[in-house]
């Protein structure tokens, strides 16, 4: 598992690749050698609705960590740059979360497994209940379908 919290996800093939080629060095087959990606991501029935919804308990636990590491505060602007198309945030509608998690296991050369964060955002427990529904329902079907014509 691989987390990307942050930035381009499409920077984190090199350690997709060392990991895989250490583990063909010690002998395993490549299909054994499964990569997996936890990301901040958050889904619901439209994405300008997903973002309002995430961004302002996001900004508030990223902006405290930050304090702690010398990031600067989160903005809005940052937070939207995240979730466009190469960043790392999987936060929309489940088309685009769909779309999104296609683009980044392409990125890395073939990803197996997603996992979301989303209570970072401190969301209530019915918004929770939903995004995780959609995810069950509309994006994981969608995906399988999508990911078994692809091979």
């Amino acid at each position: 598992m691989v987390a990307i919290i942050g930035g381009e996800t499409r920077r984190f093939r090199p350690l997709i690749d060392l990991y895989r080629e250490a583990g063909q060095r010690a002998g395993h087959s490549p299909d054994r050698l499964k990569v997996g990606v936890h990301s901040l991501g958050y889904v619901a029935a439209t994405t300008q609705e997903a973002a309002d919804e995430f961004f302002p308990g996001y900004a508030r636990a990223v902006t405290d960590i930050g304090k702690e590491r010398g990031w600067p505060a989160v903005t809005r602007t940052g937070f939207d740059a995240q979730r466009g198309p190469q960043g790392a945030l999987l936060i929309g509608d489940a088309d685009e979360v769909v779309e999104k998690i296609i683009r980044h296991s392409e990125a890395l050369g073939g990803v197996s497994r997603f996992t979301f964060q989303m209570n970072a955002a401190s969301l209530p427990h019915a918004k929770l209940m939903q995004a995780i529904e959609v995810l069950g329902t509309q994006v994981a079907p969608v995906l399988r379908m999508e990911l078994a014509n692809a091979g």
